[in-house]
Parts: C-alpha cells; structure tokens; sequence
C-alpha cells in the first residue's frame, strides 16, 4: 500500500469512527418530552465537533432537559413558531435573561440545562458539542478561559448565528468539498466563540510558494474526494484558522471554493474532450448525480453542462 493509499484509509477509519459515535447518540433518542410530536434529528462531525440538527413538532407547553449535558456545547435557535424557546438552568426558573431574535446558550460540560417553550409548534436548532482539548490541538490555538468556561443562557451574535445556519445547511450534503467546507466553519465558529483574535495584519499575509505548491499538489492528487482542513494546515505547517487566512490571501478563495473549481475545471476537460454522457462526468467529478452536477456547474460557470459543451463543440 503506498501513502496515499494509507493515508486515506486512516482518514477513512476516522470518520467511520466519528460516525459511530453519531449513531451511538441517535440510539438514545428512544423517548419524546411531553407535546413533542416529533424529533428528527441529522448528524455530523467535522474537525472534532459534533453537530446535531433537531426538528421538532409540537403541540403546546415543551420543558425537557437538554441533550449534550455532560458535552461543553453551543446550542443556536434556527427557527421557532409559536412561542419562544428558553434555556433555563433549573426545570422551574425562567430564564433572567430577556428574549431576542437569534438567540443561543453556550453551557460548559457538566452544567445541567433545560428547554422551555409556553406554546411550541416548529423548532429547529443546532448543538455543537466540542471536545476541547482535541479542538485547541487541530486549531494548534488556546482558548479564552472564560469564553470556554463561563455559561451563557441567552445571547445573540450575527456572526456566529450565520456560520451555525450554514453548517446546519451542510450536515446532509453527500458532497466532497463540503469536508473542507464544513472544518472551515467549524474553525471560523470556535474562533468567535472561544479565541483570543488573531494578531493585526494577519489576513494580508499569504502561504510561502513551497507552502502554496505543496498544498496544491495535495488538492490536485486527492481530487474529487474529500479532504480535510487539518491536513492541509499541517501540510503548511500552520493552525487551520492561520492557513485558511493565508490560502484565501494567496489564491484569492477559500479552500472549499478552490477545490470546487478545481472538480468544475476537470468537469470542463471531460465535456470538451471525452464523449462521457453527464452521469458520468458527475461521478468522476465526485457530484452526487447529473443534477446536483449541473446546478453546481451552471452556478458557477453561468451555463449548463449541456450548453457549455454545446457551445464549445460546434
């Protein structure tokens, strides 16, 4: 077996491994709280971090303890119709804390929480659960000790919540580049959440020519599969938060947006050079199927795949 090869199988035994643990976690969710109709719940790790996506239907007043209690996690209100969702730290306590549009908790591990709603019918929210010793090693960055530490019941940042929504919107996206995708929000989240702010002027600098190649020769060899943030820092030899910003200095895109192009530019060679129908472009190419093929390509070239071959072939 040569390294590649050995490399990917032991990323491949990582993610199997975190996604039994997802599963494990699913398993105990045997029993709904009172006027809870229905639970889904979709499931995803990425740089460490779990993420769990809950639906709920209800039927009227919801207080149920928290999942997650002895994980230190980020819960985010994506949505909710009917009343207010409240995080209290006792069954019987309201929250102190007035409501606000956009709002989540952040709960050290081993802190109890409960979820109060006078009148819930949808909620949609998003748990992060982070393992922190294992985070701050992948990010190679320490963590502010009392954003770490310090419960927060009710508060509400812009940024974070955009970030949380977009990571919600990728927990079931079966495509290659939403790892990278993914490991970048997660790393841009615990930033904001738990780390001191970079040094000024550290967005201007760039990743060195050797740094860029080898992260490149990376891309290209590992091209349409997954890959992940971590290695492509370590690659560099920096933390993830430090490479992202050097990447997207050096090549003008994000990591995830780099190697979407790069499958779309190898899609374009096979259009123009083969005689491939679309499904199997979109299979070499690591879409999903022609579908989800053609809605990437259009929005990022402006024309359908049947089109642009079209046009470049007559």
């Amino acid at each position: 077996m040569n390294a590649a090869a050995a490399e990917g199988v032991c990323y491949d035994i990582r993610r199997i491994s975190e996604d039994i643990d997802l599963l494990t976690r699913a398993d105990h969710l045997t029993s709904l709280p009172e006027n809870v109709l229905s639970l889904a719940v979709a499931q995803r790790a990425w740089n460490g971090v779990s993420v769990d996506v809950s639906e709920y239907h209800c039927a009227g007043r919801v207080v149920h303890p928290l999942r997650h209690q002895t994980e230190t996690r980020l819960s985010v209100v994506l949505e909710e119709v009917g009343g207010h969702c409240e995080p209290r730290l006792r069954e019987d306590q309201p929250c102190p804390i007035d409501y606000m549009p956009r709002h989540m908790h952040f709960a050290p591990a081993g802190l109890e929480m409960w979820g109060y709603n006078a009148d819930a019918r949808i909620v949609k929210d998003a748990t992060l659960s982070f393992d922190l010793a294992v985070l701050g090693e992948r990010l190679a960055t320490g963590f502010n000790a009392d954003a770490s530490t310090a419960p927060r019941l009710r508060f509400a940042d812009d940024r974070i919540w955009t970030l949380v929504r977009l990571l919600s919107d990728a927990v079931n996206d079966p495509d290659p580049s939403a790892q990278l995708y993914g490991d970048g929000l997660v790393a841009a989240i615990a930033a904001r959440l738990f780390a001191d702010p970079p040094a000024p002027g550290a967005d201007a600098k760039g990743l060195a020519p050797h740094q860029l190649q080898r992260v490149i020769e990376y891309l290209n060899a590992h091209l349409p599969g997954r890959v992940e943030l971590a290695r492509l820092a370590e690659l560099a030899g920096l933390s993830q938060s430090q490479f992202s910003r050097a990447f997207k200095a050096s090549t003008g895109m994000a990591p995830y947006r780099w190697q979407l192009d790069a499958r779309i530019r190898r899609a374009q060679a096979l259009l123009i050079d083969t005689s491939a129908s679309l499904d199997d472009v979109a299979e070499a190419t690591g879409f999903a199927d022609a579908v989800h093929f053609g809605r990437t390509f259009r929005k990022l070239t402006g024309a359908t795949p049947a089109a642009w071959r079209y046009d470049r072939k007559n």
